[in-house]
């Protein structure tokens, strides 16, 4: 059992290594891409020195008047510009929210199963105020 998780572990750590960032901000363009937000490419010498003025794969946000903007640079694999709105900046964080919460959901399913560990060793285990939990009698109280 312990020979199966440790492979599994191997596995998943293995593939996530194998993403290149270029990978990374691609699939992230892309999620850009289904919110809403347009690409406007850095398609002449004004563009691209301005472009290189902004901070690479960060969302910059632009007011002018009441109007509110959000901007993503990507100088190192498309060359563009990112542009949405509050709307697609919104539908691009609530995605960014819940594909948190399935990751933090899949590790919590992960369970360890070693008959070799001896969970006892690291003492008890749970909370709570009382003896051996916490603050009180033996902490100098």
């Amino acid at each position: 059992m312990k020979k199966a998780f440790l492979t599994s572990l191997f596995c998943v750590s293995a593939l996530s290594a194998c993403e290149s960032p270029q990978q990374i901000v691609a699939q992230k363009e892309d999620h850009l891409a289904a919110a809403g937000f347009t690409l406007k490419p850095a398609s002449t010498p004004q563009r691209i020195a301005m472009l290189k003025r902004l901070p690479a794969h960060h969302f910059v946000r632009r007011i002018h008047g009441d109007t509110v903007s959000y901007v993503y640079a990507d100088p190192t694999v498309c060359g563009c510009l990112y542009v949405g709105d509050q709307t697609a900046y919104g539908r691009y964080q609530a995605y960014q929210q819940q594909q948190n919460i399935a990751d933090e959901q899949q590790m919590a399913a992960q369970d360890y199963q070693d008959a070799q560990w001896n969970w006892g060793e690291w003492g008890p285990w749970g909370g709570g105020f009382g003896p051996g939990y916490g603050f009180g009698p033996g902490w100098g109280w």
